[in-house]
């Protein structure tokens, strides 16, 4: 399997920078985006993260909400799968940020970091890599390789993200693994720190899941890290108003318009 993922690296096509996630409406419950405005001053890019097959086909492979302003993800969105495939930590940006073209392949060494982080600022900074959509809840090489674009982590302290946060990232497995579909949307909440006065360090970690069994959805909520270095499980309903607090923002919505059924 692992052989067959570096036989892979060299169809990296295109992702899609946009206004909003209309070829990727497929990561959200009920083909819905949430309904996330962000803060006054901050501008969001709406990435359809995607990678091409060896027919030249495009394969969308999840969704990420991306701030220009903090240089870092706000959500990533994803269809939750089991890990069956071996991990490459090839960490890619995506040059449409910067260069303004959709000529650019993704996951590319192309760009300038203007509007994204870039593997410089992560040297020497003390700070891990922080997926917001782990290679842990991939299920095929493609979806591993995009996941390790920077576009969907933001400088994460190494002891959060190797302890609390990667037994969390377990623990959703055994959650989800037997529900017929999961949608999860997984976010960072900035800090004011930063690495090489560029990128927002992350603050807080939260995800949301979506899981529907039997026609019946349960939904649940995480927010990390607490006072004592967990992740501490919320409603959907206290995610948000957490979320609304910490954005400075109102009327977050993770799981909108839930007009076929779906979580609150």
């Amino acid at each position: 399997m692992k052989f067959l993922v570096f036989l892979l690296l060299p169809h990296l096509s295109l992702s899609e920078v946009g206004q909003n996630f209309n070829q990727c409406s497929q990561f959200f419950l009920n083909n819905v985006p949430p309904q996330f405005p962000p803060p006054a001053g901050v501008s969001v890019q709406h990435i359809c993260q995607c990678l091409q097959d060896n027919n030249n086909q495009k394969i969308y492979l999840y969704a990420t909400l991306h701030s220009t302003t903090w240089r870092i993800p706000i959500y990533s969105a994803y269809v939750f799968g089991n890990q069956n495939v071996g991990r490459c930590d090839a960490w890619y940006i995506e040059p449409q940020l910067d260069l303004g073209t959709t000529a650019e392949p993704c996951m590319s060494p192309r760009g300038n970091g203007n509007n994204q982080a870039m593997n410089s600022d992560y040297r020497g900074s003390g700070y891990d890599r922080g997926h917001l959509y782990p290679v842990q809840h991939t299920d095929n090489p493609l979806s591993m390789l995009a996941s390790s674009t920077l576009t969907n982590a933001a400088p994460q302290d190494p002891t959060f993200n190797q302890g609390a946060w990667n037994d969390h990232e377990k623990d959703v497995i055994s959650d989800l693994q037997n529900c017929n579909v999961a949608y999860v949307v997984t976010g960072v909440v900035p800090d004011t720190k930063t690495i090489n006065n560029r990128v927002f360090v992350s603050r807080f970690y939260w995800r949301a899941t979506c899981c529907k069994k039997n026609n019946m959805f349960t939904g649940k909520g995480y927010y990390g890290p607490d006072n004592n270095g967990r992740v501490k499980p919320l409603t959907i309903a206290n995610l948000q108003t957490q979320l609304e607090n910490d954005y400075n923002v109102n009327n977050i919505k993770i799981f909108p318009n839930p007009l076929t059924g779906g979580c609150n």
